[in-house]
């Protein structure tokens, strides 16, 4: 006997996304995401971590928060207050964090907190698919400013509030990734962070600061974090252990003031974010954070030398990028007839994986013919061969590089 299997389709709702693929299983050479390097992780400390505080605290897994409460674990927390002072010029206390699941869910506790359908935001031109397409989806428009070798350039953001001003449009928020940015890997300079907050306070626009990929700069410096310098009170930051531990463990966090921290914590309705990766990244980062992240940036400082070594030695004067100053990306320029997006669908059926850049800027024209390359969780030899493979299939489709 044979039957029918269930059509939910007359049950979906219009508004709801297109159908996931299923997957398949990952390409062989994939440039894609924010993957890291899996020899880099720390894995030994973290067995010994999540081994040493279970046999401590673990009972404590019984009630939600772990007896610490709405915004997240406290020895995280106390942790993340003494490494943003540190590292960022933060002054914050464990009260003023609230841990999240990934950065992403920070992007979307921000986001339903202070945006609605109709409202406008600045934010960088080329920028983290994630901050974009969760705009689109909420009927935001976002306003592109243009980035240079020094990142967001404050002329076009004076000249974008003065025109939007003009309209009678107040931005809800400038959004930036200041130190590392992603896809482009500049750094702002002091200067410029200074600009940008004396105009934000000008025009009455709060700044929201993706802090993601600072810990990764090459020289293991940084600038104050804007939330450090602003003395408006009107940054809200956000940081992630992705880049710096590990992607699969979801685990970012949020600094703000507590009137606008206390109504994101109100629409945090999960029950708390997982709490086993947050005693271990406690654990493990309280004792070894700042030995482990120089030696993760000397693992991606390498691989990033091959990579653009690859580049060079198979795509020629044909592929353009700048030296990074950190992170996991490389944000490469092809030549202006090669289109992207095409590339990326013809790469994928020859085992590589790339991310076309239209899909990582507000201005899809200027971003056509770029590529993002994530080269962290390749080997050596894998980049060489990715490179000369995707460089087959430019040739072949586009005559580039010739």
């Amino acid at each position: 006997m044979t039957t029918t299997p269930f059509d939910f389709t007359p049950l979906l709702p219009p508004t709801l996304p297109p159908a996931a693929a299923r997957w398949n299983g990952r390409v062989k050479f994939d440039f894609t995401g924010g993957n890291n390097d899996p020899d880099a992780l720390p894995l030994d400390g973290l067995i010994a971590a999540a081994d040493a505080v279970l046999r401590r605290e673990g009972r404590t897994l019984s009630t939600y928060g772990l007896n610490s409460g709405p915004q997240g674990y406290r020895a995280l927390r106390d942790f993340l207050a003494v490494k943003l002072q540190r590292d960022a010029g933060m002054h914050c206390s464990a009260d003023d964090i609230l841990i999240t699941s990934g950065s992403l869910q920070a992007l979307d506790l921000v986001n339903n907190t202070l945006l609605m359908r109709g409202d406008t935001v600045i934010i960088e031109e080329d920028c983290y698919q994630g901050s974009i397409n969760r705009l689109l989806k909420l009927g935001v428009t976002p306003v592109g400013i243009p980035l240079d070798r020094d990142g967001l350039r404050i002329d076009s953001l004076s000249n974008a509030l003065a025109d939007l001003k003009s309209q009678g449009i107040r931005p809800k928020y400038i959004y930036t990734i200041p130190t590392v940015q992603n896809p482009t890997a500049t750094i702002l300079p002091l200067a410029r962070r200074q600009a940008l907050l004396q105009i934000a306070a000008e025009y009455g626009v709060p700044v929201f600061e993706d802090d993601c990929y600072a810990d990764l700069s090459w020289s293991g410096e940084r600038p104050p974090a804007l939330y450090a310098m602003s003395d408006q009170g009107n940054v809200i930051y956000i940081g992630s252990f992705s880049k710096t531990i590990a992607p699969a463990l979801r685990v970012g966090y949020i600094v703000a003031p507590w009137s606008i921290l206390s109504r994101m914590l109100a629409i945090k309705t999960d029950a708390g974010s997982g709490a086993l990766e947050q005693m271990v990244l406690a654990e493990y980062c309280t004792a070894h954070f700042a030995k482990h992240v120089p030696m993760l940036r000397k693992s991606l400082r390498a691989k990033l030398v091959t990579l653009m070594e690859a580049l060079r030695e198979h795509f020629g004067a044909a592929a353009e990028f700048d030296d990074p100053q950190g992170g996991i990306f490389l944000w490469v320029k092809l030549p202006d007839h090669v289109d992207a997006l095409k590339l990326f669908t013809l790469a994928q059926a020859a085992g590589v994986a790339i991310n076309p850049g239209p899909e990582w800027s507000v201005n899809k024209a200027h971003a056509k013919s770029h590529i993002r390359l994530c080269f962290a969780n390749l080997s050596h030899e894998e980049i060489h061969q990715g490179v000369a493979a995707l460089a087959e299939v430019c040739k072949r489709e586009f005559g580039a590089p010739a």
